[in-house]
């Protein structure tokens, strides 16, 4: 039933926002494009500066891997996309919520991330060697996605994502910022893991139209597809304290 309540909603949602994305794309202060310049966004400067400190706290989640959850396990509508264990996800922060573990383990990750204009969603993103996650397309217009590359596999034009018909590679310490309503595609061709961090933030629009788009993603954050998310993330935090406490027995 929960399914079917949220199936409705993605696709109700889809139709109300389609004229919206529309305007915002006419509207926005960087363009509509697939990639963006990094110039657009004076804050990514300091995130660069401070890529070693998350490098170093990424480290310390992937010691215990195999535990994290598949992003389908926490965002269902992801299975459309993905079915296996190769794609893992460590959340922080999800369309304005907290996820309390990632927040205590990563402390100036978390730290760093309140500080970026905008910001909704943090997590990692751990593509495993071999990985293809289907052509897809974002759920809404008035938020850009972030990648900072943390891991890179040695071959790393093989390592790769489309937006639109632009390829491009993943370089460690580097950002790339791209508008993810455009269809697309992820590739690992190697045999090395890729962790980037994953963060979106709202688009840059003029006012009154920032406050409105503000207004949306602060709604789809109560939307039914986001609050079944949440309840995930907090079941599989739930269940990896109590199994790092048996361990620590």
């Amino acid at each position: 039933m929960w399914e079917k309540v949220v199936s409705l909603t993605i696709s109700l949602g889809e139709k109300i926002l389609a004229p919206i994305e529309r305007f915002i794309g006419k509207r926005s202060l960087v363009g509509d494009a697939a990639f963006f310049d990094d110039k657009c966004f004076p804050w990514i400067a300091h995130i660069e500066a401070n890529w070693t400190v998350i490098r170093e706290e990424l480290e310390g989640v992937l010691a215990d891997r195999e535990a994290l959850p598949n992003f389908q396990d926490i965002s269902k509508d992801q299975i459309e996309i993905t079915d296996d264990d190769r794609w893992k996800t460590y959340f922080l922060y999800g369309y304005g919520f907290q996820a309390k573990l990632g927040v205590e383990t990563c402390p100036k990750t978390a730290a760093l991330m309140r500080e970026i204009p905008g910001m909704t969603t943090a997590m990692f993103s751990i593509l495993s060697p071999r990985k293809h996650i289907l052509d897809h397309r974002g759920p809404y217009k008035g938020v850009l996605r972030y990648h900072l590359g943390l891991i890179v596999p040695r071959e790393a034009e093989r390592c790769r994502i489309r937006v639109g018909e632009d390829f491009r590679h993943w370089v460690a310490g580097k950002s790339m910022v791209f508008d993810d309503t455009f269809n697309h595609e992820v590739w690992n061709d190697t045999d090395e893991t890729r962790v980037v961090l994953f963060v979106d933030v709202l688009r840059p629009l003029p006012s009154p139209w920032n406050q409105l788009n503000r207004l949306i993603v602060k709604a789809i954050g109560y939307s039914p597809f986001v609050l079944d998310a949440k309840r995930n993330q907090e079941a599989w935090e739930k269940r990896f304290r109590e199994r790092r406490a048996l361990l620590n027995v």
